[in-house]
C-alpha cells in the first residue's frame, strides 16, 4: 500500500513577522516608534514598549500580546506571548536576520531609512513595512 505525503508549508504568520519588523527596525534606527506600518495587511500595528541592545518588551495591541526577550551583542532570543514560541532574531549594520520558531522559518532583512524589508524563506516572499 502506497501512502501520499503531504508537505506542510510553513509560513510566518502576519503579526509576528510584524513584530520582528519593528523590533529590528527600531534596534537599527535607533529610534523609539510606537507603531508600524504593515503593507501585507494594509494597516498600521500599534506597538509600544522597551527596545534596546539588553532588552526587548514590547506589546503588540493588535494581537494582544507582549514579545519579550534578551539581547546580547546583537543576539537576541525573543518569546511570542500570543502565539507561544521563540524567536532568534540577530542584529549587524542595518540588516537582520533570524529564525521564527513558531513557524520553523527562517527570516532575514534590511532597513532603509524608515523602510523595513523582511524576507520569509517559508513561503518565499518579501514582505515590507514603514516605521
Amino acid at each position: 500500500m502506497s501512502w501520499l505525503r503531504y508537505r506542510i508549508l510553513a509560513i510566518m504568520k502576519p503579526n509576528p513577522r510584524a513584530a520582528i519588523a519593528f523590533i529590528a527596525g527600531t534596534l537599527i534606527l535607533s529610534k523609539k516608534s510606537t507603531s508600524i506600518y504593515d503593507y501585507s495587511q494594509s494597516k498600521y500595528i500599534m506597538i509600544g514598549g522597551t527596545v534596546n541592545q539588553d532588552k526587548v518588551n514590547v506589546y503588540d495591541y493588535d494581537q494582544g500580546c507582549h514579545v519579550s526577550g534578551k539581547g546580547n551583542n546583537g543576539t537576541f532570543n525573543l518569546y511570542h506571548y500570543g502565539d507561544s514560541h521563540h524567536i532568534q532574531l540577530k542584529i549587524f549594520n542595518s540588516k537582520f536576520k533570524g529564525y521564527d520558531y513558531g513557524s520553523s522559518c527562517h527570516f532575514e532583512g534590511s532597513v532603509n531609512g524608515k523602510s523595513v524589508s523582511l524576507y520569509d524563506y517559508g513561503n518565499s516572499s518579501y514582505f515590507s513595512y514603514s516605521i
